[in-house]
């Protein structure tokens, strides 16, 4: 079962982490993350990182897809909320 307060706990922290990385000229900051991103996802709703990720294992973990997966979830969580 996916909450409301789940989708919004989820949409809060990867907005505000989204906002961060894309702006950031760090690439420490940006590994950091990425790293805060991937310890969210082990702890996150099961049934809610399934929707978000369309069955794509490695969905929000995959370095050279970070930034774009983040969007699509951001993107996703945002009209979840509008529901």
């Amino acid at each position: 079962m996916i909450t409301r307060d789940s989708i919004e706990t989820a949409y809060s922290f990867f907005h505000q982490k989204r906002r961060i990385y894309a702006f950031s000229m760090l690439p420490v900051q940006q590994e950091e993350i990425e790293y805060a991103i991937a310890s969210y996802v082990e702890q996150m709703n099961p049934a809610l990182y399934q929707v978000l990720s369309h069955g794509c294992p490695d969905f929000l973990l995959c370095h050279d897809r970070f930034f774009a997966d983040l969007t699509l979830a951001v993107a996703e969580l945002e009209e979840q909320m509008l529901e």
